[in-house]
C-alpha cells in the first residue's frame, strides 16, 4: 500500500512526533509498504536525509519551543493532498502526539476528506485527551479512577476535595509535560501558579503511591502488561524520552490475577471512550492492591522502544509488524478487500 506518515504537528510534544514518525516511517517500509513522511507544519514531504537525522536523534531532553502552525489543522488540508506523493495515499498514519494531532482536530478534517487514517476518530480523540471527561466516563462506569477536581484554584478546597500530595496537570496535556507534583501547601501554591499559565483546563488529581503499570490494546486484544519503574518522583518527560532513566519490564512481574483485572479494565476503558484499532491506557496499584486507572492514550508512543511497541513485542509482534497491522485496520475501514494487498 501507500502511505502517508503525518509526524510533526504545532504542540509541544512536535519532537516526540518526529520521532515516532520517523521510525514508524522505516518500519512500514521493512513491512513492504511505499511511504513517505510529511511534516504538517511545514507542508512538505522530508527527504531522506532529515528521516535519517531523525531516526538517530531519538527526543531530545526538553520539550521544543513554538509557535508553530499547523497547516493540515488551520483548514490547509489542499497543502497535503496536492502533494503528488503524499496526497495520493491508500491510508494516512498517524504519528502525531498532542495538540491537533491528538485532540481530534485532525482526525476531524481527514475523516471529512473521506481519508484512511490509522487510530481512532474525532470523537474517540476528544474523549480521551480531556481528563476531565475520561475520569468522569470512567467513574459512571465504576472503573476506579483517583479522586479529582477541575479549574479549581483555591489551594485550601482543593486540600480538602483532593488532598495531599497531588499532581495539578493540563486537561488536554500528554508526555508529562505541564505536570506539577505537589506535597504540601507551599509547593500547590507554586503549582497552582504554574498552572494558570497553561493556557489550558486544569485538572488537580490525587497522587497514588504504588507500583505503576500500562496496558496496551491491538485490535480488540490486550497486550502484555508492562511495568513503569522510573528513576524520578514519577514517569515524567525526561524518564519517557531518555535512556536509562526508567525500567520499563514487560511482561510485568505481577500475579496473573491482577494482570488479568488490568486487562479487562483496559478493554473496558478502551470501550467507554469510544477509542479503536490501538491505545494504552495506564494503571497504579497502590499499597493494598487497588488498582486505580489513571488515562487512556489514543495516539501513544511509536518509537521502536516505546511502551506498546515493547508490550507488542512481548506478545510477539515487532516493529514493522505492528505498524503494517495498525495501516492495515485502516485500509479495511475504507476498503475490506484493499488490506489484503501491499
Amino acid at each position: 500500500m501507500r502511505v502517508t506518515v503525518l509526524l510533526g504537528g504545532a504542540s509541544d510534544e512536535r519532537d516526540v512526533s518526529l520521532a515516532t514518525g520517523a521510525q514508524m516511517t522505516s518500519a512500514l517500509r521493512e513491512a513492504g509498504h511505499e511511504v513517505c513522511a510529511f511534516d504538517t507544519v511545514r507542508g512538505r514531504i522530508l527527504d531522506d536525509v532529515e528521516e535519517a537525522a531523525l531516526r538517530d536523534r531519538g527526543v531530545e531532553p526538553d520539550p521544543p519551543a513554538g509557535p508553530w502552525r499547523d497547516l493540515i489543522a488551520s483548514g490547509h488540508l489542499s497543502t497535503l493532498l496536492d502533494d503528488p506523493r503524499a496526497g495520493t495515499a491508500d491510508v494516512y498514519a498517524l504519528a502525531l502526539h498532542g495538540g491537533a494531532g491528538e485532540d481530534g482536530t485532525i482526525q476531524g478534517v481527514l475523516q471529512a476528506a473521506g481519508l484512511a487514517f490509522t487510530g481512532s476518530d474525532r470523537i474517540g480523540c476528544l474523549l480521551a485527551m480531556d481528563k476531565d471527561v475520561s475520569k468522569r466516563l470512567m467513574r459512571d462506569a465504576d472503573i476506579a479512577t483517583p479522586r479529582w477536581a477541575t479549574d479549581e484554584f483555591d489551594a485550601q478546597r482543593l486540600i480538602e476535595e483532593v488532598g495531599l500530595p497531588m499532581v495539578v496537570k493540563a486537561a488536554n496535556g500528554g508526555s508529562s509535560l505541564r505536570l506539577e507534583r505537589a506535597g504540601d501547601p507551599a509547593e500547590l501554591d507554586a503549582a497552582l501558579a504554574a498552572a494558570r499559565q497553561f493556557q489550558d483546563r486544569v485538572v488537580a488529581e490525587a497522587w497514588v503511591t504504588g507500583r505503576e503499570f500500562t496496558v496496551g490494546i491491538v485490535a480488540g486484544e490486550a497486550l502484555p502488561v508492562g511495568e513503569i519503574v522510573p528513576e524520578h518522583d514519577f514517569f515524567d518527560y525526561a524518564c519517557k524520552y531518555q535512556p536509562g532513566l526508567a525500567q520499563e519490564i514487560f511482561p510485568a512481574d505481577v500475579d496473573a490475577a491482577a494482570a488479568r483485572r488490568m486487562q479487562d479494565l483496559a478493554l473496558r476503558v478502551h470501550g467507554i471512550l469510544r477509542l479503536r484499532d490501538y491505545s494504552r491506557v495506564d494503571f497504579m496499584e497502590d499499597e493494598t492492591g487497588q488498582i486505580w486507572c489513571l488515562e487512556a492514550n489514543n495516539l501513544p508512543g511509536m518509537t521502536a522502544n516505546s511502551l506498546l511497541p515493547r508490550a507488542a513485542r512481548a506478545a510477539g509482534m515487532e516493529f514493522p509488524e505492528l505498524c503494517d497491522r495498525l495501516v492495515r485496520l485502516a485500509a479495511e475501514r475504507r476498503n475490506p478487500d484493499s488490506a489484503t494487498g501491499v
